[in-house]
């Protein structure tokens, strides 16, 4: 299985348990893994045998700029779903980082990672 990577998708979102989060928002760094085949577009030479990275950045950016949710496991959930969405993508993983979570200690990253299998 081959991969297209995109890694470090920096979108503001309202997600969180806590009021403050919903209200004032934070930023969310996306990072996702598509396993499917890429022969068809390394023959073809055409965007359209592949998977758009720039179309699903976008579509991923529209979810999580959305509707708030609480869990990034939730979130993470519909991002993986936005993935396969389309039909050649055989695995989706998706890693959620959370840098600014509410922690009341020094900390670098709070990530959720999910995976999702046609």
């Amino acid at each position: 299985m081959d991969l297209i990577t995109l890694t470090g998708l920096r979108v503001r979102g309202n997600h969180g348990v806590f009021d403050f989060e919903r209200r004032d928002g934070q930023d969310f760094v996306i990072d996702v893994e598509l396993g499917l085949d890429l022969r068809p577009a390394a023959h073809s030479d055409d965007v359209a045998d592949t998977v758009h990275y720039g179309e699903l950045a976008t579509r991923l950016a529209e979810i999580v700029a959305g509707p708030p949710v609480d869990l990034i496991e939730t979130l993470a959930q519909r991002l993986v779903d936005a993935c396969l969405a389309d039909s050649r993508v055989a695995r989706a993983r998706v890693t959620v980082h959370k840098p600014q979570a509410p922690i009341p200690l020094t900390f670098t990253d709070v990530s959720v990672t999910m995976t999702g299998t046609r």
